[in-house]
């Protein structure tokens, strides 16, 4: 199918000037529309698509010179290409036009041949204009798409990462109810029994002890742990406690063996020896519980400290980046991947400078990186993430021991939709947004090495980056 020549606004008040202008136009396959002043024409320009404007400079109302300015004030008609229609005694103003982003002109005298060079000219400029704004509005989609892929396969594993925490809190919470209610039925117990300052003195130093190894938990292997338990629980049935297979386990996480037991509780008589038990058991269990929560709390904060780093919520963006944390928020975002067969190792420079960056793409370039590196080592292998600067750059590198990239594929890793992963694993779009993130973005560079058992990714990015770059 043959392309449309354009469709061409004429902008004239004079109307025999309109009428050859348009004949001129239409016998050489143009579709034109005409207007007779500036604000008819731009009343047309903004119900129509135009592909040149003709635009003549000295109108009533309103003059080519205000039409020009609001067509290029407009973003989405800027672009259109603006033809000034000038007598030859007007030069002056034709400059002025110039200036003010008119893209060529005509005389009023035109002759066809050199209206249609002017048209052609300006038609081709706006076509790679069209084209440029067309490829980086599919970058900005592709981009977009790949960031919410990248989400997608990161939200069920950070979802993972704060449920196991969540529910420890949740499960300690409801432990800790039953726990209190059960230690203030053995302190009531207690103060029936009139205990002794010995006593007390017994029960108060223990209360102390269970508070610090709640927080360091005693480590013993697993042998010497049941020998332990199997000890204290004997020790607890012969004298009457009910729940010694509980009780014992709790005991030995803080460290107590049978003749520390035994010392701790030597002022008790054997009818109170069952409550003070019970009572070292319900303050054991508290001070536990609520390390517990406290830790996963505490790791639930980190993940989202994590991801509002990650993210750069609420930021320019444009911001000064500190490399190091980007690497360690990834490595929490992506914890969930981690296997245990997968070792991480930071040899990071003490002295990286922090530089200027679109940190939540940068972020997005770590991600895609470590995600491919753990992907490339089937569960098992070592990571290793370093970096390194000199006056005018850092250089980050992401290595793998996985199996390594052929050369055909090596050369091809950062093509659009190339990807080696089985159909429904992959866009085949990280590594070449990568690539532009880095380079059209930042200005950097980035490089793969590979070899059989180890594959290096390297990234070198400039200390500063002007705005917009």
């Amino acid at each position: 199918m043959a392309e449309e020549p354009g469709r061409i606004l004429v902008v004239d008040d004079n109307r025999t000037n309109r009428l050859k202008l348009s004949l001129s136009l239409e016998q050489q396959g143009y579709t034109v529309c005409l207007a007779e002043d500036g604000q008819q024409a731009l009343d047309r320009l903004r119900t129509e698509a135009f592909d040149v404007i003709l635009l003549d400079i000295l109108m009533p109302g309103m003059d080519g010179y205000q039409v020009l300015e609001q067509i290029k004030s407009d973003p989405e008609r800027r672009d259109i290409p603006v033809i000034v229609i000038s007598a030859v005694d007007e030069i002056d103003s034709v400059v002025r036009c110039i200036e003010m982003g008119a893209d060529d002109y005509l005389p009023k005298s035109f002759n066809p041949v050199l209206l249609r060079a002017r048209l052609n000219s300006s038609l081709q400029r706006k076509k790679l204009r069209d084209l440029e704004k067309m490829y980086l509005r599919q970058e900005m989609m592709l981009r977009q798409n790949e960031k919410l892929a990248t989400l997608g396969r990161l939200s069920a594993g950070v979802a993972h990462e704060l449920n196991n925490p969540a529910a420890a809190a949740q499960r300690g919470a409801k432990q800790l109810q039953a726990a209190l209610a059960r230690l203030q039925t053995a302190q009531q117990k207690l103060s029936e029994l009139n205990p002794t300052e010995a006593q007390r003195a017994s029960l108060l130093a223990f209360g102390q002890r269970a508070r610090e190894h709640a927080q360091k938990p005693v480590y013993l292997d697993a042998l010497a742990r049941s020998d332990r338990e199997s000890e204290i629980e004997t020790w607890l049935r012969q004298r009457g406690v009910s729940n010694a297979w509980e009780v014992g386990p709790a005991l030995v996480n803080l460290g107590l063996g049978q003749p520390e037991l035994a010392a701790l509780l030597e002022n008790f008589t054997p009818s109170q020896l069952p409550v003070g038990i019970d009572w070292l058991y319900s303050t054991a269990a508290i001070y536990s519980l609520v390390e517990e929560i406290g830790q996963g709390a505490g790791r639930i904060a980190e993940i989202v400290k994590a991801l509002k780093a990650y993210s750069y919520m609420d930021q320019a963006p444009i911001q000064s980046v500190d490399i190091h944390e980007g690497l360690d928020n990834t490595l929490v975002i992506l914890r969930s991947k981690l296997s245990p067969g997968v070792v991480v190792h930071r040899e990071y420079a003490p002295d990286l400078p922090r530089i200027d960056a679109y940190g939540s793409e940068l972020n997005q370039v770590w991600t895609n990186l470590i995600d491919n590196a753990i992907d490339a080592m089937n569960g098992k292998g070592e990571i290793t993430l370093r970096t390194c600067h000199d006056d005018q750059r850092i250089t980050v590198e992401v290595e793998d021991t996985g199996p390594g990239m052929p050369d055909s594929v090596r050369a091809h890793v950062f093509d659009p939709f190339f990807t080696t992963k089985p159909p429904g694993q992959g866009t085949g779009l990280g590594l070449s947004i990568s690539h532009n993130i880095i380079v059209q973005r930042h200005h950097g560079r980035i490089d793969v090495r590979s070899e059989p058992g180890r594959t290096c990714f390297e990234v070198h990015l400039p200390l500063r980056l002007a705005a917009g770059g």
